[in-house]
Parts: structure tokens; C-alpha cells; sequence
């Protein structure tokens, strides 16, 4: 999800309109740090409300019809249910990044979104970096980890995470750290009236985040970094991305995992 073609700071979309409001009176000098930071309004007429109550920040589609809020939760729900009961180092998604015996790559999930793969990633021991440009979504993902990170059972996975917000493509092109052993792609695939993008979070941030137009560059760039591998999670019917041809694929019911190896992924002495 996740990279909001031409966002910069300050600019959380340029077609749809975004407020951000308190829930409450106490959280109210809170809205006024964030508006500022954000770039949003605190009134008028909006499609969403970025809002911010007990529960953290939350995004609240308005108007008829409209779902519920979205949040980053990694203490409660489906992401709570994965840490517990999600099969570990068997999911496809760790084989796609080489997690075996003994090797935990260090990993730059480039397209972070809500964080739930970079999470999953944390869980099983692997150093992530989190990279996000859309000010909103790192806005929500940032809380999340904020609110996790004191809990005694997570906040070890959250010390693995590392939220770096701006784009993925300048900031692979300039990288100055030491490069990832792998990096994880999971760019928004363009909207089709037949997709199974179902989830509330998709319906939600799609107007706000659209299509990932750069794609291609972006795994460009990531081929360019990656010492060992680039995964890319894809549609399972879905085209690779343009470019460089994966390697190999795992494929699951909905989706697969594009894998363009570099290099053996081996255990550290």
C-alpha cells in the first residue's frame, strides 16, 4: 500500500478533502500539533476526518454509508490473532523473504501502509525499517507503534520496527545506512471494478493514496539497494511488475510473492 504518487510533507492529498478533529476536549491541544504538522484543517467540509480520541488516532470515512474508523492496532484484532495464531515462519510471506533456521535478514519494507507485514516480519526477528510517504498513513502507523511499544509482549516486536517517513524511491537512491538484506514491495495495484481489494482499509485509503503509478521505479530502485533479494507481493493473477523479471514466485489463494534473489540468504555465526 502504500505510496501516495507526487505526496510531499504537509500534503496529504491533493484531491480529496481531509479535516482532523479531537474526540474529546483533552485531546485538543493534540489536533492542533498535528493539524500544523499535517497541513489539515480542523473545520469544514471534508470526505474524511483524521480524528483523535482514547483509542489513538483513528481515519473516519464521512458521510452516508460510510464504514467504520481505521486504525493501527497492534495490541487487539486481526493483527493481535496473526501474532498468535498465524503459523509463524511457515507463512508464505517468511519463506518469501528467506526466514529459516538460524537466518533473519534485515529487512526495508518500503511500502509500510498500516505496518502489519513489516510487523509480522518484527514477530519473527527480523530488523525492519518501515518506510511511508503519505503523511496521513505514517501519521496513523507512528501512533500505532507509539501505543504498542510499552506493552511487555509487543514492544520487543516494535523495537525491531523502524518508521522512516518520506519516499521510498529518493531514499533508496540515496541511502547512506548499510543496505537492507532484503526489501519488501507491497505497491496499491490499480483499481479494477472486479479486484478483491474488499478490505475496509483499501476502500478507505484508495481515494486518498490511490495507485502506486511508480511501481517500476520503485523496484528499480530497490533492485539497485538490496543486497540479497526484493520481494514483491502481487495479485495472485496479477502481472509482474514492469522490468526486471522475478526469479521465482510463491503463490497463495489471493495473492503471491514475487521473489527476484541476488544472493543465498545464510545463518551469522
Amino acid at each position: 500500500m502504500r505510496q501516495a504518487p507526487n505526496s510531499e510533507a504537509g500534503l496529504v492529498s491533493s484531491s480529496v478533502a481531509v479535516r482532523i478533529e479531537a474526540l474529546a476536549p483533552a485531546f485538543a491541544g493534540r489536533v492542533v500539533a498535528l493539524a500544523e504538522a499535517l497541513g489539515l484543517p480542523q473545520t469544514g467540509e471534508a470526505g474524511f476526518a483524521l480524528q483523535l480520541g482514547a483509542d489513538g488516532l483513528q481515519l473516519q470515512e464521512l458521510g452516508a454509508g460510510a464504514s467504520g474508523p481505521v486504525r493501527v492496532d497492534f495490541l487487539e484484532g486481526a493483527v493481535a490473532h496473526r501474532r498468535q495464531h498465524g503459523g509463524g515462519s511457515g507463512q508464505m510471506i517468511a519463506k518469501a523473504v528467506g526466514i529459516q533456521p538460524g537466518v533473519r535478514p534485515t529487512v526495508l519494507d518500503a511500502t509500510a501502509g498500516l505496518g502489519r507485514d513489516a510487523f509480522l516480519l518484527a514477530q519473527l526477528g527480523c530488523s525492519v525499517t518501515l518506510v511511508e510517504r503519505n503523511p496521513l498513513v505514517g501519521a496513523l502507523l507512528a501512533d500505532g507503534m507509539a501505543r504498542a511499544v510499552a506493552d511487555p509482549e509487543v514492544g520487543p516486536i516494535i523495537g525491531r520496527m523502524h518508521l522512516c517517513l518520506g519516499n521510498a524511491i529518493d531514499l533508496m537512491r540515496n541511502w547512506s545506512l548499510e543496505p537492507p538484506q532484503v526489501i519488501y514491495l507491497d505497491p496499491m495495484f490499480p483499481h479494477r471494478e472486479k479486484s478483491s481489494l474488499v478490505k475496509k482499509e483499501m476502500r478507505v485509503f484508495r481515494p486518498l493514496v490511490g495507485a502506486d503509478d511508480d511501481a517500476a521505479q520503485l523496484l528499480q530502485a530497490a533492485l539497485a539497494l538490496a543486497t540479497h533479494r526484493v520481494v514483491v507481493k502481487r495479485p495472485r493473477k496479477a502481472p509482474a511488475i514492469d522490468g526486471a523479471l522475478p526469479g521465482y514466485a510463491l503463490e497463495g489463494k489471493s495473492s503471491r510473492y514475487d521473489v527476484y534473489a541476488r544472493k543465498t540468504l545464510k545463518s551469522r555465526p
